[in-house]
């Protein structure tokens, strides 16, 4: 039932939030996360001739996951320079049907209940060009910062791996 003056739930949905280069953050819904998972840098076995974000490929679960440097997909500096070879980062698992990518990121923060009608729609002068494709908007959080809201489907649908996968 929903009462006068009562937040309803309807237009709200569960979104993974994690941070994007050094100030950004961005957001992802989790019905598309199949697993969040700690990978260390040195068992990721790289793979030559992809594009510059991909990193390689990842043991999971006795299957080759696909890992890609989320920031270097969508035009900032890779996740991967700036770190030592012994760090661990965040890998986030998205699934479309029996297909699965992991993307790296630097570091997760929280889970976020957000209203999907306060979806703000893409500007291009707000974003990295390379980050448009993949953006199916923003957020404003409490605290006045922009939440960028990735798109999982285009992201693990996109012509970058779809030859190689």
């Amino acid at each position: 039932m929903n009462y006068k003056g009562t937040l309803t739930l309807e237009n709200k949905q569960k979104f993974l939030s994690f941070h994007l280069g050094v100030r950004d953050t961005a957001v992802i819904s989790l019905e598309h996360i199949t697993e969040v998972l700690q990978v260390s840098l040195p068992e990721i076995c790289g793979i030559p001739q992809m594009p510059s974000c991909v990193l390689g490929i990842y043991n999971w679960r006795g299957e080759m996951l696909w890992l890609v440097d989320l920031e270097a997909m969508l035009g900032y500096p890779p996740i991967s320079q700036g770190s030592n070879l012994l760090s661990k980062m965040m890998a986030i698992v998205l699934q479309k049907e029996s297909k699965y990518l992991g993307l790296l990121v630097r570091q997760l923060m929280d889970i976020e209940w957000l209203d999907t009608k306060q979806i703000k729609p893409p500007a291009s002068e707000l974003f990295y060009p390379k980050m448009s494709p993949f953006l199916q908007g923003y957020f404003i959080n409490d605290a006045k910062e922009m939440m960028f809201n990735l798109d999982a489907m285009t992201i693990i649908q996109s012509k970058m791996w779809e030859l190689h996968n």
